[in-house]
This record gives structure tokens, C-alpha cells and sequence, in this order.
């Protein structure tokens, strides 16, 4: 909507609309302005985050690795599995799904319903090997199964290009999206804001501060999404009227010779046809697996959270939890995008590229626009408000968990291996800048995110992650489950899928997905549905990986001990590290395989003498921060103390429970399996 349409009312609105002279704007596109009402759920929303936020940094022991990035491995199983839930569903969730849901039916739904099954896996199959193994992070894990530090540096700088591209970014901008639909703001200012209120609460708070909002986000995302899916249904006449209304949800200004605006005829299926349908079947059933596997299995940001888990019993019931969970997004998000097609069709499914433009500002489509549209047309005020705190908690959640991982990833594992003597001062300012250094590359990648894939959030970041995750995926299972891979064939099968991945992205920025009606420009064949290049790509790198170990040195059995499944179990050898090694200091205590307990330190010039403000600004700081002022002397880091943790047995907790939610989880299983069927 541009800048002359916003300032008209209701009756010049009208008058607009039946003028010859000027385009035609329809009915349904009126102005809606954020109220007091609003504006106080959101000021009251702000408030009640800020003090759990601060509630949580007061609790948290934050001056060490263990406090600070594992949350003191103190947490419950439900603020686990809430914060699993919301650092899945950001923003770009809300926007890309319901996006989707608009633009092409339930089968986009596909993605939660897998990942229902996949989050299981993780606390059952894969975390008791990373607690066995002692790890803090994912590169770590790989470093101590295979030895040397080529693929720790590799997979760390590749966690954080995954991060910028398929994450920040696109929650950044699907919150940006959101104000700027609700409040009417620009994009970039409506991303400056939201950076803001982030990067603040991110730089104060460790994982104990962002798990304890995430809790708290989930219930306000859950409250304000049921209560839009209500009224939602309501309108459009519950599931039977979204099956007999979505097929005629046709946009008015559309060429009449192409399919371009027409709904699929096969919106309401999950399996869809293998050759020429936009989720072909073999693709969701396997293709959409892999980078799954990925995500919930080996991805830092989740992993991170099932590790700050007092036991495996508790990181088993957060995974059930999260699993449960999951199942809400279809209906919450994916239906709710469906149903706002139906009701506001002419702008969500606009088929023409100047329409479009005029719409939304994105000539690629509008479908986008399909959630925050239903929010600002649907709900009276207050629960507008309340909406827009939803979305506001799925952004900060989301970002703030990705913010605390990449930080982590980039100070202990690239930042130490480049400069091993470095001081705490100095790892806790470079974490932090670092944050700051995600923003910028982010908000610079934003206008890419906004063309790329006709304008559909979701279909954009799972092309992104089937390009590039399914070699990791193929990595990490063959890691922890076939003792006879080496060294140099995870790293080769690694840098065949890279090379793989990376060709297929060129692809999609030389031959930009063509807009509806026009040819696609891509020789044939280049341009491989990414569910079905996410096969190719992962059996390309296992394949390599198989081949080179089979022909290498495998490593020794006593080497393996607590670091495979088969070997999760028995004593975790303390190995020595050969060539690679850095002389002393931390890189020293980081590759061996021990949780660490840095005291973070800062050097004797920060004391201000004889300044009562500045010992205030200063004691503030430090405490804001997570420094302990207790331990400011300027403390090199090879003195960091080690703390070896309980072993896997030790970790599992009562074993009675555990037999309780093996039940639950089946059962829980079998209720996925139906919802598979039913909806196929």
C-alpha cells in the first residue's frame, strides 16, 4: 500500500474506489490504526518479558561457560520443550507458513508434521551420545569423534552462514513485514526497532535469560494464535467451508489464459504428484527428512537447549513436549493462511505484477500478507495488541536463541582457535560484537530474502537448508552410528556436498524462479526441486565419506569409547591431540573432552579511580553483562580451571519415568501416524 492510500479515510476511501482516474483499490484494503488499547498490550507485554528477563539474570549463575551458554544444565523439562517450540517458530514461521498455506494448500504443513517425529530422535537416539561425548557444541562433537580441527572450523563458519541466511534475515524481515502492516512503518525502520529490543536483550541475558522468556513467549503466542484461528474458522465456516471456499478464492485482476491465481486443485493433500507438483511426494517423504534431521538432531540452537536439561529424563520429556506441540502449526498457521486467501483474495492472492507491487510492495506476490492481514481486518482492538505481541515474542525468541548460538559458535570455536591466549575481557566484547556483526549482514541480505521464491518466506528457507544441510545431516549420522568413519572422509564428504549445494544456489541466482505466466529461462534439468536435490546431496556425501574412510586409516576402538551409540556407554578416553594443537591456554583446554568452567575475567583498567558513577556504571555493566566483578583481575586463560560432568548413566535419570514416556512417546507417534493418513 503506498504512501497516498494510508491517508485516507474511510469515506475518501470510498469515493477512491470508484474513480476511473486512478487504480482500483479494493473494499477490503482499509486502514486499521493501532489504538490505546493496542498500544497498552503491548507496553504491558514488553513490561511482563523485561521482568522475567531480569528475574532470570538475577537467578542464573552467569559468570561461567556452563552458567552462561547451558544454563547451569538446571532446567525442567517445560521450559525445555517451550523453549525447543519457540526457537523453531519465529516470525518467519507465523509468516512463511501461513504464506504458504495462501499460496499453494496444506501440504507446506508436511514440514511440522515431519518434524513431529524428528524431535523425538533427538533426546532418544542422539543426545544421550553428545552427553556421553561431553560437548558444548556441535563442531566440538565432531572435533572429539574424529580429532583434528579442520572440520570444528568448517562447521562452525558453516553453522553461522546457515544462521544469517536461513534464519536472522527472515525473521527480521517477517517481523518487519508484520509492524509494517500493523503500525504502517517502513521496512527498515520497522527492522531497526525490532534490532533494538533485540540485540539489548540478547547481550544481557545467557541461555537460562532466553529459555525462561521462550516459556513465557510460547504462552502468549499460543493464546493469541488460538484465539485468531477461532474467530478465523468462524468466519470462513469452519474446515467445510475452508473446503468448499478455497477452490474459488480467485483474485479479479488476473490474465485469463494462464493458471496464474488459481488455487491448486490438490491444496488439501500432503502427498502430491512426484513430477510437476510443488511438494512432489518422494521429496516430502525423504528429501524433507534429511535437513530435518539436521535442524532438530544436530543444529546448535536446539541441541543447546536439550543439553541444558538437568537430566535425559527431563531432555526427553522438553523433546515430547515440543513434540506435541508441533501438530498446532498446521491449523494455527498453514489453515489460518488458507482462510485468509479465501476471505481478502484479490489482495493476498493478487496475480498481477503491478497489482502486486501496489499491494505489498513485492511484485513476486503478496501471500506473504496472509497473516498479519487476517490480524489487522479480523480482530477488534486490544486483541490487534495482542497479536502483535505474538509475533513480537516469536521474533525475540527466535533471534535471541540464534543470537546466543552463533555467539557461542563463533567466540569458542573460530575466535579461540585464531587467538588461543586470549583473555576472557576479550571473548566476552568479541561475542557480543559479533551479534552486532550478525545484524548488519543480515539487514543487507533482507531484499534478497524479500524477492527470492515468489515472495513465500517458508519455501525460501527450506530451498536454502535442502542446498546446504543434508551433508552435515549425512556427517552426523554416519559420525554416531559407524565407528569406522575417519577424519578425512567426513571432511571430503563434506566438501563434495558444499560444492554440490553451492552449484545449486547459483543456479537459483543466475535463473531467478521466473514470475507466474513467464518461461523459465534454467536449461533443463539444472533446476532440481530442492526436496529432491536434498536426496541427492546427502547420499553424495555419505557415498564420499564411505568410500575415503573405507580406504584410510579407521580409528582405533579405544578411541571411541562414549562417542558412538554402541559406545555411549563406556569410558570417554581423554586422547591427545596430535599436530593441530595449539601451544597452551584455552584452545588447549578446548580440545579435550570436558565441559569447561571459564571464569570470565576483565582487566585492572577498567577500574575507574575515585569515580562513584563510574564504579556504578561499571559494577552495572559487569553484572548486565555477566562478568563477575568479584574475579576482575586480569586473568590470562590458560589458568581457566576444568570441570569434568557426571557420565551418561549418571545424566539418565530414574529409569521408571523412563519407561512412562517411552509410552507416551509411542503413543504419541501413533497419533502423528494418523494425522499422516488423514491428511495425504
Amino acid at each position: 500500500m503506498d504512501a497516498t492510500t494510508v491517508q485516507l479515510d474511510t469515506s475518501t476511501m470510498a469515493t477512491y474506489e470508484m474513480s476511473n482516474s486512478g487504480p482500483t483499490i479494493p473494499v477490503s484494503e482499509r486502514v486499521h490504526r493501532m489504538t490505546v488499547s493496542d498500544i497498552s498490550v503491548l507496553v504491558v507485554y514488553f513490561i511482563v518479558v523485561l521482568l522475567v528477563g531480569l528475574w532470570s539474570m538475577w537467578r542464573t549463575k552467569r559468570d561461567t561457560v556452563e552458567g552462561y551458554f547451558l544454563a547451569g544444565k538446571d532446567m525442567v523439562w517445560w521450559p525445555v520443550g517451550a523453549s525447543l517450540f519457540a526457537s523453531n517458530v519465529g516470525s518467519g514461521h507465523f509468516m512463511g507458513l501461513a504464506g504458504t498455506g495462501a499460496a499453494s494448500g496444506i501440504a507446506v504443513g508436511a514440514y511440522e508434521l515431519n518434524g513431529m517425529f524428528i524431535v523425538l530422535l533427538l533426546a532418544w537416539v542422539f543426545l544421550p551420545i553428545y552427553i556421553a561425548s561431553r560437548v558444548t557444541t556441535m563442531p566440538e562433537y565432531l572435533h572429539v569423534r574424529f580429532g583434528g580441527r579442520r572440520l570444528r572450523l568448517y562447521m562452525a563458519a558453516m553453522y553461522l552462514f546457515i544462521y544469517i541466511f536461513t534464519k536472522i534475515s527472515v525473521d527480521m524481515y517477517a517481523g518487519a513485514v508484520f509492524i509494517q502492516q500493523a503500525l504502517r512503518w517502513s521496512l527498515y525502520p520497522s527492522v531497526c526497532v525490532l534490532l533494538a529490543v533485540t540485540v539489548v536483550y540478547t547481550v544481557g541475558g545467557g541461555l537460562a535469560a532466553v529459555i525462561y522468556t521462550d516459556a513465557l513467549q510460547t504462552v502468549i503466542m499460543f493464546c493469541g494464535a488460538l484465539v485468531l484461528m477461532a474467530i478465523s474458522f468462524g468466519e470462513v465456516g469452519g474446515y467445510k467451508g475452508l473446503l468448499e471456499k478455497y477452490p474459488n478464492s480467485i483474485p479479479t485482476i488476473r490474465d485469463n489464459n494462464s493458471s496464474c491465481g488459481l488455487p491448486r486443485h490438490d491444496a488439501f493433500h500432503l502427498l502430491r504428484d512426484a513430477e510437476t507438483a510443488d511438494f512432489p511426494w518422494p521429496g516430502v517423504l525423504i528429501g524433507m527428512t534429511i535437513p530435518s534431521l539436521w535442524y532438530w538432531c544436530s543444529d546448535q540452537v536446539i541441541v543447546q537447549r536439550s543439553l541444558s536439561a538437568k537430566n535425559l529424563l527431563h531432555a526427553k520429556g522438553g523433546s515430547l513436549f515440543a513434540s506435541v506441540m508441533k501438530v498446532l502449526p498446521l491449523f494455527m498457521m498453514v489453515m489460518t493462511g488458507m482462510i485468509s486467501r479465501v476471505l481478502y483474495p484479490d489482495e493476498v492472492a493478487c496475480a498481477d505484477s503491478e497489482e502486486c507491487k501496489r499491494i505489498c510492495g513485492n511484485a513476486m506476490g503478496c501471500t506473504d500478507i496472509a497473516y498479519p492481514k487476517l490480524v489487522m481486518e479480523l480482530l477488534p482492538s486490544g486483541l490487534r495488541g495482542l497479536m502483535l505481541a505474538v509475533m513480537l515474542a516469536a521474533l525475540m525468541s527466535s533471534l535471541t536463541s540464534v543470537f546466543n548460538s552463533a555467539s557461542t559458535l563463533f567466540t569458542m570455536d573460530l575466535w579461540c582457535a585464531w587467538r588461543p591466549h586470549a583473555k576472557q575481557r576479550e571473548l566476552m566484547i568479541v561475542g557480543r560484537m559479533f551479534v552486532i556483526f550478525l545484524v548488519v549482514v543480515s539487514v543487507l541480505w533482507m531484499p534478497i530474502v524479500q524477492e527470492a521464491h515468489g515472495g513465500q518466506l517458508f519455501v525460501y528457507i527450506q530451498a536454502v537448508s535442502s542446498y546446504l544441510q543434508p551433508p552435515i545431516a549425512s556427517i552426523f549420522i554416519l559420525a554416531c552410528f559407524w565407528s569406522r568413519t575417519n577424519e578425512s572422509g567426513a571432511f571430503w564428504g563434506l566438501m563434495v556436498g558444499l560444492v554440490a549445494g553451492v552449484a545449486r544456489m547459483v543456479v537459483d541466482f543466475v535463473y531467478p524462479e521466473p514470475k507466474c505466466g513467464m518461461p523459465d529461462l534454467a536449461p533443463p534439468g539444472l533446476r532440481l526441486h530442492y526436496l529432491y536435490f536434498s536426496i541427492v546431496a546427502a547420499v553424495m556425501a555419505a557415498a564420499t565419506t564411505i568410500l575415503i574412510s573405507l580406504i584410510t586409516t579407521a580409528p582405533s576402538k579405544e578411541e571411541l569409547g562414549g562417542l558412538l551409540w554402541s559406545t555411549r556407554y563406556k569410558p570417554l578416553v581423554q586422547k591427545s591431540v596430535h599436530h593441530d594443537k595449539p601451544p597452551d591456554g584455552l584452545g588447549d583446554v578446548q580440545i579435550k573432552n570436558e565441559v569447561k568452567t571459564l571464569e570470565l575475567t576483565v582487566d585492572d583498567n577498567m577500574h575507574p579511580s575515585g569515580n562513584v558513577v563510574g564504579r556504578c556504571c561499571k559494577s552495572t555493566f559487569l553484572w548486565f553483562c555477566g562478568l563477575n566483578s568479584s574475579t576482575e583481575s586480569s586473568v590470562p586463560a590458560q589458568s581457566v580451571p576444568v570441570l569434568l560432568p557426571a557420565g551418561l548413566r549418571e545424566y539418565e535419570g530414574n529409569p521408571r519415568y523412563h519407561k512412562y514416556l517411552n509410552f507416551f512417546a509411542l503413543l504419541w507417534i501413533c497419533v502423528g501416524v494418523f494425522l499422516w493418513g488423514f491428511f495425504a
